[in-house]
């Protein structure tokens, strides 16, 4: 491949597209593929697949999972299988977990793909539903995965064909997941809900929540913090209605019982700095395995309502919801799933059961020398911070650096206060927007000598600590703080551009004099071009154009850029030259001090990783331990808990107390054998608890996903369909309503003597008088009588024969269309069991005719419309199928809660959910069949 030119290696792509149009495999060109990219990396990045990459990527293309340490390079690795995949023409999906991730691989990895000729797109939150489409039709789309899910459930929301933004009618085809099991495990806990506005209600959540202060826990109520669930007691019942003024709490008619609980949850459960944060006066869920603000996620069940009147901010509408959907059940409809990850083996079990995904564990390139020191445990949680603190102290002092994760703002904030009592210089990560805003620049120098970082949930942030420094984003922050004071108009926001990154501590990086050369060049080009009459550019806008040209800088030649910034004398169209010298020079000065200083810190030991609290899952203890010690790098790590940390006391609240009473020291470490072992299992109970309500969940979101599946197919055939395929599920709907109105008042078992026919006729009659344009008591069976119907049915004779009935006046073999329609309803096999199927066949056939018939008349009134006709009906059809799925949705969460409670007799409640749900169901289909056939069957208005 090395001796093929640029344009040879491109036209490879092509060549592998016509040998899959012949008839070969994806595996037949596999090695060769590799080896394209391979190249094309080497080529565009400067960056060689190792071998063991390549053997990450054939994990990955056959749809298994890839267990790779942190630092292996897992997104280069991706970039075999995604191409690979991406020659079908069919469309790839590289999902991250966070939109910077996203669009950092997106432009970085997308180089690759450019350069061999495929298209990339990128989803993220602030696209227009045009972009999005664009970017769905790419060759390859990188996205984080709650805007995949989202998309997928939106497009099945939409009234027409061009409002889908995803690929039909196949948009799932390949998806490469990088840190799976955070998706699948961690975050597949939580079913994603797309939700509509109700104004109902907002008025009681202030009221409940004043309530709720009132109220006292564990005499007035009692809470699990576990299952996040509260119990009013008779005395809280009794209190709540004395408070209300009410005389029954849970009145149907007037209920205020799920707002005090509600209320109460939010009290108790969720708490500020820790599940949320308060910005702008809004209520923000903290993701709280990444740390980060979920910008545009909300709580369900009124949970995120009241919240904000515990918080008293404004509360927004309550939610109706539209869509529900698991991440399980959203990636099983994906043709192949493959996955990365440095810590997925401890969930083997589960990927083989749920995806039937193994796991493969890739060797490292460079043997893995970090040391995982001694678990410290103290008894309470004063003890451990100021343990903490001199552990911090001691690796300062000897120039390594540190990285402290924390598991909550509230938490990073208290450390950080420490620190600054003793004036020991660091930096914050965390949710609130002045540290996000600055990640990167975090991240970046946090590997530098002497280097301290608190960051919060860091195990999910999924960048690497490189020692001594990130050269590319440390050359990024040295020409934003030198340049942009010359660009920009105004000054930065510290809440929406983070605030400044302390220095203190840390050695300057010294620049050479052709740096600080161009630098004074393009601040000099700066100042003219953006000075009073020249071009105006926010700070925002400036940056967004320095890094523009610092991202496109190494592509272009040093000495045409030299001639461009000094060579035209007209200062205005220096600028961007300038700025692309000075980007070359500084980052090779970083690069060289970077590569010197990182060289120091492996000598001094390496990052030190400390943990100040076990997690959920050892596996995110793992992945936060993986910070150290990349790529053969020396490292070490330490974990310091203490018995009062939330996640003993939540889940191991009795055992935590009598071992923080034996102990009753709090700055001693009581980490013996028997205490470490008796914490770890608490730990190892709570992962076996959340397997099973990940477990739960999915078996109960695989009932609802055969009614989804069902829906969704029957919505895609109405918006995606052709006039003629639409036809025919008119018709279907059609005759459907018959065979229920004549089912519902006769059973085959019995003679036709013995039918309750009088209720047939006053059903049908009904019906009729709603949607024909006759008037009630004229409509064709006007007269027909139980005497004539059992008359006619007793010869057991064809419909056509039937004497004393009325001609439908509908003809089969008007045309194609409506023969092929009417022999689709017109099946034998719809018929129950019994002596007088027959009959029952005839009539119901009879019954389907007259609407059927009624329904042509409307059409041939209105044939000069009928296209316009055609998408009228179709909207009907599709809202009411929207309508009453919401509905169904709202009557499965509640038949979920409800068999639970009622679940202690023989039946096993997802048995009883699997049969009640189907029984909803089918209420629900025949409900929307209905609703939809009266409007077809309704003349139109002139």
């Amino acid at each position: 491949m090395k001796a093929l030119s640029d344009k040879q290696l491109r036209a490879k792509t092509d060549y592998f597209r016509r040998r899959l149009a012949a008839g070969e495999s994806l595996n037949d060109i596999q090695s060769e593929a590799f080896a394209v990219v391979r190249e094309a990396g080497r080529r565009q990045l400067n960056m060689r697949h190792f071998d063991v990459q390549i053997v990450g990527g054939a994990v990955l293309h056959d749809g298994s999972i890839a267990e790779m340490k942190t630092g292996e390079g897992k997104t280069l690795v991706s970039t075999l299988a995604a191409y690979l995949n991406a020659l079908t023409g069919e469309g790839v999906h590289v999902i991250t977990v966070n939109d910077y991730l996203a669009q950092r691989d997106a432009e970085w990895m997308g180089q690759i793909y450019k350069f061999l000729g495929l298209s990339v797109g990128l989803v993220k939150s602030s696209l227009e539903p045009e972009e999005r489409k664009a970017a769905y039709a790419c060759d390859i789309t990188y996205g984080n995965n709650s805007e995949f899910i989202f998309d997928y459930l939106r497009d099945h929301t939409c009234s027409t064909k061009e409002e889908m933004v995803m690929r039909w009618p196949r948009p799932l085809h390949f998806a490469v997941v990088d840190e799976i099991d955070s998706v699948l495990i961690d975050e597949g806990r939580n079913p994603f809900l797309l939700s509509s506005e109700s104004s109902k209600n907002a008025s009681r959540y202030p009221v409940a929540a004043e309530v709720a202060d009132f109220l006292i826990v564990d005499r007035h109520y009692t809470v699990q913090q576990k299952q996040k669930t509260v119990e009013l007691t008779e005395e809280g019942v009794a209190m709540a209605e004395l408070a209300l003024g009410i005389e029954n709490l849970w009145d149907g008619k007037d209920p205020w019982a799920r707002f005090v609980v509600t209320a109460l949850k939010a009290k108790e459960c969720y708490f500020r700095d820790v599940d949320y944060i308060v910005r702008d006066g809004k209520v923000q869920i903290v993701d709280e395995f990444t740390g980060r603000v979920a910008t545009n996620r909300r709580w369900s069940d009124g949970i995120h309502q009241a919240v904000e009147a515990k918080e008293g901010v404004k509360i927004n509408p309550e939610t109706v919801m539209s869509a529900h959907m698991t991440y399980q059940s959203y990636f099983k409809l994906y043709s192949k799933v493959s996955g990365m990850t440095g810590t997925a083996k401890t969930e083997e079990k589960e990927f083989l059961k749920l995806f039937n995904m193994p796991v493969v564990e890739v060797p490292t390139n460079l043997p893995n020398i970090r040391v995982d020191l001694p678990l410290h445990i103290f008894p309470t949680a004063r003890g451990k911070w100021r343990r903490v603190r001199e552990e911090i102290e001691i690796m300062h002092a000897q120039g390594r650096p540190v990285l402290v994760g924390t598991t909550s703002v509230e938490e990073s904030e208290l450390l950080s206060a420490l620190l600054h009592e003793h004036n020991i210089p660091h930096n914050v990560l965390n949710a609130r927007a002045k540290y996000a805003a600055r990640e990167a620049e975090i991240v970046a120098q946090a590997g530098r000598k002497s280097a301290i970082t608190i960051a919060t949930n860091m195990a999910g942030r999924g960048t690497d600590i490189i020692l001594g420094g990130n050269p590319e984003m440390l050359a990024k922050e040295i020409l934003q703080r030198r340049i942009l004071p010359f660009m920009a108009s105004d000054s930065p926001d510290v809440e929406t551009d983070g605030a400044p990154l302390s220095q203190k501590g840390l050695s300057t990086i010294k620049l050479s004099g052709v740096s600080f050369s161009r630098i004074f060049r393009a601040c000099a080009a700066a100042k003219v071009v953006c000075g009073s009459g020249g071009e105006v550019f926010s700070y925002r806008e400036a940056k967004d154009k320095l890094l523009y040209v610092f991202n496109n800088a190494r592509f272009e030649d040093e000495d045409r850029l030299i001639d461009l910034a000094s060579g035209s004398g007209a200062e205005t169209l220096s600028l961007g030259p300038s700025i692309a010298l000075a980007c070359l020079s500084v980052l090779r000065d970083c690069r060289a001090y970077c590569l010197l200083e990182g060289n120091e810190v492996k000598r001094l030991g390496g990052l030190h990783v400390i943990g100040t609290a076990l997690h959920e899952s050892r596996r995110i203890d793992n992945q936060l331990r993986g910070r150290a010690g990349r790529q053969g790098d020396p490292g070490s790590t330490r974990f310091m808990i203490s018995f009062e940390d939330d996640m003993l006391q939540k889940y191991g609240g009795e055992l935590a107390y009598k071992l923080m009473k034996a102990v009753g020291v709090e700055d001693v470490d009581v980490g013996s054998g028997i205490t470490r072992h008796q914490v770890l299992s608490i730990q190892t109970s709570v992962e076996k608890y959340f397997s099973g309500v990940r477990r739960h969940m999915v078996e109960y979101d695989a009932v609802l996903e055969v009614h989804r599946s069902h829906v969704f197919k029957l919505r895609e055939a109405f918006v995606m369909g052709t006039f003629d395929s639409c036809q025919q599920l008119f018709y279907q709907y059609i005759q459907g309503v018959a065979d229920e109105m004549v089912l519902n008042h006769v059973d085959p078992t019995k003679p036709p003597r013995n039918w309750n026919l009088e209720g047939f006729l006053d059903e049908f009659d009904d019906f009729a008088s709603v949607t024909f344009a006759f008037p009630r008591g004229s409509h064709l069976l006007s007269n027909v009588t139980k005497e004539t119907i059992v008359s006619a049915l007793s010869t057991s004779r064809l419909m056509k024969e039937l004497p004393g009935l009325p001609p439908t006046g509908l003809d089969a073999g008007d045309s194609p269309m409506k023969a092929a329609s009417l022999s689709r309803w017109k099946r034998d096999d719809f018929l129950p069991s019994g002596r007088h199927c027959q009959e029952l066949d005839s009539f119901r056939r009879y019954v389907g005719d007259i609407l059927i018939a009624e329904y042509q008349r409307k059409l041939e009134s209105i044939q000069e419309f009928r296209e316009d006709a055609n998408q009228v009906e179709r909207s009907v059809a599709i809202s009411a199928l929207d309508y009453f799925w919401r509905m169904h949705l709202a009557n499965m969460s509640r038949l979920s809660s409800a068999v639970q409670i009622t679940g202690f007799g023989h039946m096993n409640p997802l048995d009883e959910y699997k049969l009640d749900g189907a029984r909803f169901f089918i209420k629900m289909l025949s409900a929307a069949r209905r609703m939809t056939v009266e409007s077809l069957l309704k003349p139109w208005a002139d």
